[in-house]
Order: structure tokens, then sequence, then C-alpha cells
């Protein structure tokens, strides 16, 4: 059979990514051949298949440039999903910023760029943790500050931190911060310990399925081989104010990049918290490479592989 998919991964992700397997029978089950390719290989010809789609490229992260440059390149052979204008702009978490001036709920989020020279105080990063409660009407807002890159996956680099050890926190922005990271402030969500996030996930522009992930962050949860934090995963249904939610969010694709829209989209995975009031608060967007957990909801990976089929009959440069 000849592959006109390729399914980009990493090698050190090959046999990590749960969906990649499930994915490429799907598709041959339906007379496409499909090849899981790593996106470090300068050999493999983009040209030879006639849609790349981005899957486990998780070591991105720490090479952004390379990877949008690599994708530019891939765009240009063939035609890359998700679009590489779509990827440029969700690989920087700014994108949640660019969300809540949307209107939509997003999680308040406070964005600290690295300034050579300048290393941020405590007082300064109380500020910003002050400026963002200020926008969090919640009372499930714990006492407590989570510190993100701005770059990141798989919970790598992230924490929580209690109040009391703001000192703490400051230490670990200002270590992003010198590595020239650029870095969020959060406050926590106290909703996730006991309810988890529900992640939602769409197989074109069609809601497919969702699943619940445990609380990660002070859990004292493990990295699998170094690369991400161990996730507990269950299948949920999702409710209808989250499929409302989720449906705003995606339609503010085509307000958040230029030319660009939710129809251009092959997959798309949105993370909610609840807030106090029961109601849907964004914590991640994914449209670059998020897992879609396919063992969890039977028929999602033959989903997928039809949304695959579909964009294989679009026009050139679309997904």
């Amino acid at each position: 059979m000849v592959s006109r998919v390729a399914l980009v991964s990493a090698r050190d992700f090959f046999d990590l990514d749960e969906d990649l397997p499930l994915v490429q029978l799907a598709l041959e089950a339906r007379g496409i051949g499909a090849v899981i390719v790593d996106w470090h290989d300068r050999a493999f010809e983009w040209g030879s298949v006639e849609l790349a789609v981005v899957r486990s490229t998780w070591d991105y992260t720490s090479r952004l440039d390379e990877f949008i440059a690599w994708a530019e390149r891939v765009a240009s052979a063939t035609v890359l999903c998700n679009p590489v204008e779509i990827l440029r702009w969700n690989t920087h978490k700014r994108y949640l910023i660019d969300l809540a001036s949307a209107g939509l709920p997003v999680v308040p989020t406070e964005l600290i760029e690295p300034e050579p020279g300048v290393a941020p105080t405590v007082s300064f990063i109380a500020a910003k943790l002050s400026a963002a409660l200020n926008r969090f009407d919640d009372e499930q807002a714990a006492p407590e500050i989570v510190v993100k890159p701005a770059v990141s996956a798989g919970a790598r680099d992230t924490e929580r931190y209690a109040l009391s050890a703001l000192d703490l926190a400051c230490e670990h922005v200002n270590a992003l911060l010198a590595a020239g990271r650029s870095v969020l402030v959060q406050p926590y969500v106290r909703s996730v310990d006991s309810g988890g996030e529900t992640g939602l996930v769409f197989a074109g522009d069609a809601y497919s399925h969702a699943f619940r992930k445990d609380a990660l962050l002070g859990t004292g949860s493990q990295f699998v081989a170094g690369h991400y934090r161990e996730e507990t995963i269950s299948a949920v249904e999702a409710s209808a104010d989250q499929l409302k939610a989720a449906d705003a969010i995606l339609d503010s694709v085509a307000d958040c990049v230029p030319g660009r829209s939710r129809r251009d989209l092959l997959y798309a995975r949105v993370d909610f918290a609840t807030s106090a009031n029961g109601t849907p608060l964004l914590m991640e967007l994914e449209l670059t490479e998020p897992s879609l957990f396919c063992a969890y909801s039977p028929g999602s990976a033959d989903r997928f592989a039809d949304a695959i089929a579909g964009a294989l009959g679009r026009s050139e440069g679309q997904c």
C-alpha cells in the first residue's frame, strides 16, 4: 500500500504515543497508506505524501524556531495539518491572552517576557498574580500560583506554589527567564483537585469524544521517560455547556489567526476546568500535538481517520 499520509512524531515518542498505531490501522482499513515519520528525519521526502499530520512532536518545546521552520518547509511541499499559521499561534501560550481578550472564559493569565539583566522580584510576581486574580471572580481560586513556560508540553517545568512560598515561585520564574523562556503566571483552580480537567476532542470540525484527566500538579505524579507527567485518564461525557464553550473558542480561531478558521483544523482538543458557578473555564486549547486518547473512546480513531480522508479530498493547501 502506497503511503499517502505521514503521521508526524519524534523517534523518542514512537512507542509512547498510543494514538499512532490506532490511527494508522484505521487509515489502512480505509485503503489509505500511512507512515509514521520523525520530524527530524532530513532524508524523508515530504512531497512524497499528500498530507502530513502533526502528532507527537513533543520535543518541539526546546526548539520552537526549528519546529516552525520545519513546518514552513513541509507546508511548501505538501498539505500540513494543522496549518503552519495555526501552529505558529498555538505553540506559544500567549494565545490564552488572545482568547481572554476576545471575551472567552479563560483561566486568567499573566505573561512575563525575559529582559536582559532584569530579574523579577517577589513583589513583582505577587503583583502579576494579583492582576490575574482581579480578573478571576471565582471562589474556587485557591491561594496558590501556577508557574509554567509559555512554550511547553506535558506539564514539564510547571509547578504550583502556595502564596507562602512566593519566593520559590520567584526563583522558578527567574530560572525560566534566565534560560530565555517566556513565563506564564496563573491562579490555581481549586476544582481541578476534585474534578480534574475535561478534554473535548474534535476530529475535523466535529466533536468526537471527551475524557477526564486527574490533577497533575502537587500530586507526586512521575514523569514518563522524563518527557511528560504521568496522566490518569478516564472517559466522560461532555456537558452541553462545555460543548457550547468549545464551539465559541474554536470559532475564535478566525479572529486570532488571519486567513484561517476552525474549518482549517484537522483536529483540536479543548481542555476545561470548572469555575465556582459550574461553567467551563479554558485551561488549554491544543491545536498542535495533543494526545487524543483514542483508546478511551471506541470509534474515535475511525472518526479521526475519516477526518484525514476528508482532508485528502480537499484542495491543495488546505486541511
